[in-house]
C-alpha cells in the first residue's frame, strides 16, 4: 500500500524515492531498539548467562543487529517483488537457508567447502557466532562433550570454529548486514516499478 503512495508522490514531484526509503529504514530503528531491550531484559536472566555488563551488551548488540537484518530483508524482498504474497514465498526460502547454514545444524567445520560461502553470507551464522563467542568464548572450565573432556573455549574452536579473538570481526559483519540490506532496499524501491496501467 505504501509503495503505491510513493509512486504517486514521486510522479507528482513531491519527494524522491531515497527520502521515502530513508524514512522507512529510520522509522524501524526505535521500534526494533525497544524490542531488543525488552527481549534482553526478559531472556538474559531466564537463560542464566553470566551477569556482566560486557556480556549483556554483546547479547543486546547481536540481537539488535539480527532483528534489523531480518526486518530490512523483509523490506528488501517486498521491494523486489510485485506483491506481498510473492515476497512471503521468497522469504520462506531465505529463512530455510538461514536455518540450514547457520552453523547449529551443521557446524562450520563440517560444512562442505563448496557451500561455505553460504555460511558466510548468512546473518544467522554471524549472530550465532557472536552470541556463543561473547557468552562462552572466555570460559576455561572443563566440560565433557561427545566423550571428550575439553575446555569451553577449545570446544567452541573445535566444534563450531568460533574464536573469541575474532569477536570484533563478528561485530563489524553484524552491523554490515542491516546497512547493506537497507541500501539495497532503497535502491530497489527507487528503480523497480510494479505499477499496472
Amino acid at each position: 500500500m505504501e509503495r503505491t503512495v510513493m509512486y504517486r508522490e514521486r510522479f507528482a514531484g513531491m519527494y524522491s524515492s531515497w527520502a521515502f526509503s530513508l524514512a522507512q529504514v529510520v522509522v524501524e530503528i526505535p521500534y526494533i531498539l525497544a524490542q531488543a531491550i525488552i527481549f534482553v531484559i526478559i531472556t538474559y536472566p531466564m537463560i542464566g548467562y553470566f551477569g556482566s555488563a560486557y556480556k549483556i551488551f554483546w547479547y543486546f548488540y547481536v540481537m539488535f543487529c539480527s532483528l534489523l537484518s531480518y526486518n530490512y530483508l523483509g523490506m528488501l524482498l517486498v521491494s523486489l517483488t510485485p506483491n506481498f504474497t510473492v515476497a512471503a514465498i521468497l522469504q520462506s526460502a531465505f529463512y530455510a537457508n538461514f536455518n540450514l547454514f547457520a552453523g547449529f545444524l551443521i557446524p562450520k567445520p563440517r560444512i562442505p567447502k563448496w557451500w561455505i560461502w553460504l555460511y558466510h553470507a548468512c546473518p544467522t551464522s554471524w549472530a550465532l557466532n557472536g552470541m556463543l563467542t561473547s557468552q562462552y568464548g572466555d570460559i576455561d572450565k572443563n566440560i565433557s562433550a561427545f566423550g571428550d573432556t575439553k575446555t569451553v573455549v577449545a570446544f567452541l574452536k573445535d566444534y563450531f570454529g568460533f574464536h573469541h579473538d575474532q569477536l570484533y570481526v563478528v561485530a563489524i559483519v553484524l552491523v554490515t548486514f542491516p546497512v547493506v540490506l537497507a541500501t539495497l532496499f532503497a535502491y530497489c524501491i527507487g528503480h523497480l516499478n510494479f505499477q499496472r496501467r
